[in-house]
Parts: C-alpha cells; sequence; structure tokens
C-alpha cells in the first residue's frame, strides 16, 4: 500500500498526514475524515489528495485498504525489558537453579581451558563470556563462525559453553558434537531443557523467559544469559580463590 514509489510523491504536508496515520493507523480506520484533519491539522482537501495518490476513490476506500493492509502486517507488541527481567529473577532464585550454577562453576574451575560457543547473536554473547572470564582471571576463548574447524590439543581438559536460545541450532549441535568426541565437558546456556543441546550437555542451564519473535527474528531478551555467564564467572573466581587459599 505504502510503496516507496508512492511515498517519494508525498509533499511536506502528505508526509506530515502519512506519519500520523502510521503513528495512529489502530484509530484512523474508524475516524471519519473530519475527525482525522482536526487529529493531523491538514484539510479534508488534502487528505482526499492523499487517498488519490494510494489509488483510492475516497477515504472510504482508503480505511478499507488501511485496514486490510494491517491485517496483513500486523504491528508486533513486544514486552518491556522490566517484564522479561522480572520474569527470569523469579525464576533464578530457584534452589535448582543456584545448584546448576555452583556445579557447572565447579566443573569449569577444574578444566584448564575455557570455550565460548555460539552463533548469531548468541556469538556476540559468547566473545563476552570469553572477554569477561577471562578480565575474571580464567582465560577463555570464543568461537561464533559456524564453519570454524575444532580440531586442536586445546580441548584435552577443557569445558565449552554452548549458548543457545533455542537449544536446536544446527552448527551449535555440530560444534557441541566435536567437542565431547574430543573429551571437553559441555555446560548449555538454553531458554528451555527440552531441546537437543541441553539433552546432550553434562550440565544445561536453562532460563525459562517467554520466546520473542520479530518477524524472521529471535529477539528473545539476552538478560538472562547475561546474568549466568556473570554468574558462572564469579563462582568460578571464588572457587579457584579458595583453592589458592587453602594451599598456601
Amino acid at each position: 500500500m505504502f510503496t516507496n514509489d508512492v511515498i517519494a510523491t508525498f509533499n511536506d504536508l502528505e508526509v506530515s498526514l502519512y506519519n500520523y496515520i502510521l503513528s495512529n493507523s489502530d484509530k484512523v480506520i474508524y475516524m471519519r475524515i473530519r475527525d482525522l484533519a482536526n487529529e493531523s491539522h491538514v484539510s479534508t482537501t488534502s487528505i482526499l489528495r492523499f487517498c488519490k495518490k494510494l489509488n483510492c476513490e475516497g477515504f472510504s476506500e482508503f480505511k478499507v485498504k488501511l485496514k486490510l493492509y494491517l491485517e496483513e502486517n500486523p504491528i508486533e507488541n513486544i514486552k518491556t525489558s522490566q517484564h522479561s527481567l522480572s520474569e527470569f529473577i523469579e525464576r533464578a532464585s530457584n534452589a535448582n537453579f543456584q545448584s546448576n550454577i555452583v556445579e557447572a562453576a565447579r566443573i569449569v574451575a577444574e578444566s584448564k581451558n575455557v570455550l565460548f560457543v555460539g552463533i548469531g547473536s548468541s556469538g556476540i554473547l559468547a566473545e563476552f563470556g570469553a572477554r569477561y572470564f577471562s578480565s575474571m582471571g580464567k582465560f577463555s576463548l570464543f568461537i561464533k563462525d559456524p564453519h570454524f574447524p575444532i580440531e586442536t590439543d586445546y580441548l584435552h581438559n577443557s569445558t565449552a559453553i554452548l549458548l543457545s536460545v533455542s537449544g536446536e541450532t544446527l552448527s551449535t549441535i555440530n560444534h557441541m558434537k566435536k567437542l565431547k568426541q574430543e573429551g571437553s565437558k559441555i555446560i548449555s546456556i538454553t531458554n528451555n531443557k527440552l531441546n537437543t543441546i541441553a539433552k546432550i550437555s553434562d550440565i544445561n542451564i536453562p532460563y525459562f523467559v517467554s520466546e520473542e519473535r520479530m518477524k524472521s527474528s529471535n529477539i528473545t531478551t539476552s538478560l538472562p544469559v547475561v546474568y549466568i555467564v556473570e554468574s558462572l564467572a564469579r563462582e568460578v573466581y571464588n572457587l579457584s580463590k579458595n583453592k589458592h587459599d587453602s594451599s598456601i
């Protein structure tokens, strides 16, 4: 309906009207032309000229086409960050969640090498995780390339921390299989525990927040992953420090 070619023909007044309609489309489909004129501060004549450019005979036809357009291109409603965070914090206080963190930290602390693995947005978090762990005294590397070759002595006595929202990312699963073959321990952080990566991991830390999508993109909040990674790093640091202090 609002193609680039049509939008290019709009004058300043029509651009203003177009912006108002996009921001208030749910109301516009029920308005009279005089109501829209008052609300958008343009004349009814300008509105009719606007409708003509959209191949509509009049305002009534425009509202019908606008309604169809909205049905075919629904506006996505997303949760606030506060909602997602509170949803996760409620689960993070669970004793099982905390025991998972402690057990995973014990495995990492006993490992010589740590490798974070993630693809896409999880790859960005993998890079963050490796940097954060290294900053906390546990040198770590990361892989965010789905085709990265994994054949190295580095994997001996290592722990791989896999990040995936769905737990079904094929390239991450392939990395995991190779890592397990090389003898690496697997800790996974996923949004639920009923997925391939979680089931094959030595330890899975699920965070259980409502999954959200914007068209084809997964926009599920990453706040729980950051929290888990930081909690894990701090627990590893404390375990290593206590071990060092006891040996003195």
